[in-house]
């Protein structure tokens, strides 16, 4: 069983936490996105999008039946006491993935369809969107979904960025080779996103899948946390072990380093630490 534990800030700027986070220990998966658009609507991108993947990923029978081995029992999602979906990969099956990356693809396209129908028909969410993370271990394997700017770290140790970034910055560099990161990280635009949840009806979900050689951690975070401590700072931290207080000391080392932003940690592994 997986063992995950998080901590979220709204930190000292913002009047609202617009990230949010979901953890199920038992299905092995954890779920991080961080809300955009105005009159709170951030934070009901970033809530809809968790429930919508969390739910899916709970009541979809492959899930549970192929890659869990568990039999559902009264009163679990998709057991005796409600109606078991069956997963028919509405948005099509992509054959270089795996069931369970084809299943994280198919819930975050559930999420932003979901997340979009609301900002297209409620006008306080017009605009909304998310970014979102989602990782699912299963049998010795990591999947990973994401959109947005939202990263997923595993540590070995060392520290390896799985997800890479849908933001401006991060297509500048990669169709850029002289472009100066130092210069970029002043620009205006260093903090737009090149792809979301929720704005568009088709959005591309970046599916990364690997095999785990076993006791590694996995670290979701938001940019209001990746985006101040440099790698060393988190190393240091996940290498002290205390998988239950490292999500709180990374939040509040990102504060401490000046964060201006909304800040959230999963942190995921073999043990309960």
């Amino acid at each position: 069983m997986l063992h995950a534990y998080g901590s979220t800030d709204k930190g000292p700027l913002r009047p609202i936490n617009e990230d949010c986070f979901g953890i199920d220990e038992h299905l092995g998966f954890c779920i991080v996105a961080d809300g955009m658009g105005g009159h709170n609507a951030g934070e009901v991108a970033a809530r809809m999008a968790v429930d919508a993947v969390t739910d899916y990923l709970r009541r979809a029978t492959l899930f549970r039946s192929r890659l869990c081995d568990v039999r559902p029992g009264p009163g679990d999602p998709g057991g005796a006491s409600s109606e078991p979906v069956h997963v028919s990969w509405p948005f099509g099956f992509e054959p270089s993935l795996s069931d369970a990356g084809n299943l994280l693809r198919t819930a975050v396209l559930m999420a932003n369809a979901q997340v979009r129908e609301a900002a297209v028909s409620v006008d306080e969410y017009s605009g909304m969107g998310t970014t979102i993370v989602v990782a699912l271990v299963h049998g010795g394997r990591l999947s990973v979904a994401h959109v947005g700017d939202s990263r997923l770290y595993v540590f070995g140790p060392p520290l390896r960025q799985l997800t890479h970034d849908d933001s401006w910055t991060a297509m500048v560099l990669a169709t850029d080779s002289d472009a100066d990161p130092a210069l970029l990280q002043h620009h205006p635009m260093r903090n737009a996103l090149t792809n979301v949840v929720g704005v568009r009806a088709c959005t591309e979900v970046h599916v990364a899948e690997e095999v785990l050689r076993g006791g590694e951690l996995i670290m979701l975070t938001t940019d209001g946390v990746h985006g101040v401590l440099d790698e060393d700072r988190v190393e240091r931290v996940l290498s002290e072990g205390d998988l239950r207080a490292a999500p709180q000391r990374l939040v509040a080392a990102a504060l401490a380093r000046g964060s201006r932003d909304n800040c959230t940690v999963v942190v995921a592994g073999p043990t309960g630490g």
